[in-house]
């Protein structure tokens, strides 16, 4: 017999719209920066110890890896590094909280497509401001029935979420680019977690993919309604 589903959760960073390219490329400006102190391969290392270190404190977002790189700097430099170099992080940082907003491919089509049908909620963390501009931006804000933006992505917050949006967990999915993140704790919380990958993924977001058969991984947003279907019908979903 066909599972039911009533709500779906769509992940925002990498899941709807181009984020970590503006990591990437920051970082790439970090290594420049302090190429006199330490190889490239060190400082990525050493940046991303001080950003697992710090999620705690400063949680998900721009402004926490902006802080993340200048104690990083510091560590690197034993408290030498110039001020016009912390002047430049700063600077890095303020650019990513305002770069423009690009949708991925089939973002918008795929929810207006399954709203006809499906409570549809966009599920994000990061920095509260910074996810509000690029959702206002993105022009898909009046899209989704309910809108959540958490500090970290857990069982226990996905069981609220669909409780509070849809019919309870068992009878949702959520759809996002992190095995960590989107899909691990959605299964947890006994709903169906769909990987969408993307090119660029943060590495602490990265987990081995799930034996379960609530998982599935779908090569674009635009194969989502597909899978849908099947889960539904029950017929055997085949990827494109």
């Amino acid at each position: 017999m066909p599972d039911t589903l009533t709500t779906i959760g769509f992940d925002a960073d990498d899941t709807l719209w181009h984020n970590e390219r503006f990591f990437t490329l920051t970082q790439s400006h970090f290594t420049e920066l302090l190429s006199e102190h330490r190889d490239r391969e060190t400082l990525m290392a050493r940046l991303l110890a001080a950003e697992r270190r710090n999620l705690p404190h400063y949680g998900f977002g721009i402004k926490g890896f902006t802080l993340s790189m200048i104690e990083t700097a510091i560590e690197v430099t034993e408290g030498q590094v110039p001020a016009s170099v912390i002047a430049q992080l700063l600077d890095a940082g303020r650019d990513m909280l305002s770069h423009e907003v690009e949708l991925l491919p089939h973002a918008r089509d795929t929810i207006e497509m399954l709203s006809h049908d499906y409570k549809v909620v966009v599920i994000t963390k990061g920095d509260l401001l910074d996810q509000e501009r690029k959702l206002a931006q993105s022009g898909l804000r009046d899209l989704f029935d309910g809108i959540e933006i958490i500090s970290a992505k857990t069982s226990a917050e996905y069981t609220r979420i669909f409780n509070q949006h849809g019919t309870g967990a068992d009878q949702g999915l959520m759809v996002g680019n992190s095995m960590a993140s989107d899909v691990l704790p959605m299964i947890g919380a006994g709903g169906w977690g769909i990987y969408v990958p993307h090119g660029l993924t943060w590495e602490i977001e990265h987990a081995p993919a799930p034996v379960h058969h609530r998982f599935h991984e779908i090569n674009s947003l635009g194969d989502l309604p597909a899978l849908i279907q099947t889960l539904t019908t029950g017929d055997t979903y085949a990827p494109s």
